[in-house]
């Protein structure tokens, strides 16, 4: 006898979201089931310009798709503050949220009016990763080569700007 695998089926609203999901360089590779796994932990939160969504040093609790606006990344030094990037309608930050314990290395401020973002709580995600391991594969998969990349392009600007420099200091303070 055939046993027979009904596909499911999802609504123009939940095949919309799971476009709009992809875009996300940390959901791309999803399928439409695993992106269903996350619509019900999808909360809309809406800030205004210039609120702060979260500083650096902060404990990594939430993954954020921006829904509409922009936001900014930067970095504090002193009494100063340097963009390392804005982020737009689509754009997903707070990806360490899939690493326990982790905390916020730079600060997310709202750039636009009325900047909607959409919230995963990093409890629901790690829920997720317990009950299907291939989600999780694939969402650390992304972070890994996010971060790659990002690391590369850290120390080719360094390198570029400052000439050579003792990163193996770098890398004996981070194993610590």
């Amino acid at each position: 006898m055939f046993k027979w695998l009904a596909k499911k089926s999802y609504t123009p609203q939940e095949r919309i979201m799971f476009r709009f999901l992809r875009r996300c360089q940390i959901f791309e590779h999803m399928e439409d089931g695993e992106l269903a796994e996350f619509l019900p932990y999808l909360h809309p939160r809406k800030y205004q310009k210039n609120e702060a969504i979260f500083f650096r040093g902060d404990p990594s609790q939430a993954l954020y798709v921006i829904r509409q606006g922009e936001v900014i990344l930067n970095l504090d030094v002193q009494d100063k503050f340097e963009e390392l990037l804005r982020l737009r309608t689509g754009d997903s930050f707070g990806d360490n949220a899939v690493l326990e314990g982790a905390k916020r290395n730079f600060n997310a401020i709202a750039a636009s009016e009325n900047c909607e973002i959409f919230v995963i709580a990093q409890v629901n995600i790690l829920d997720i990763f317990q009950d299907h391991l291939n989600i999780k594969a694939k969402m650390l998969g992304a972070f890994s080569r996010y971060y790659d990349k990002y690391v590369t392009e850290i120390v080719r600007s360094y390198r570029d700007t400052y000439g050579f420099f003792e990163l193996g200091k770098a890398y004996l303070n981070a194993k610590r």
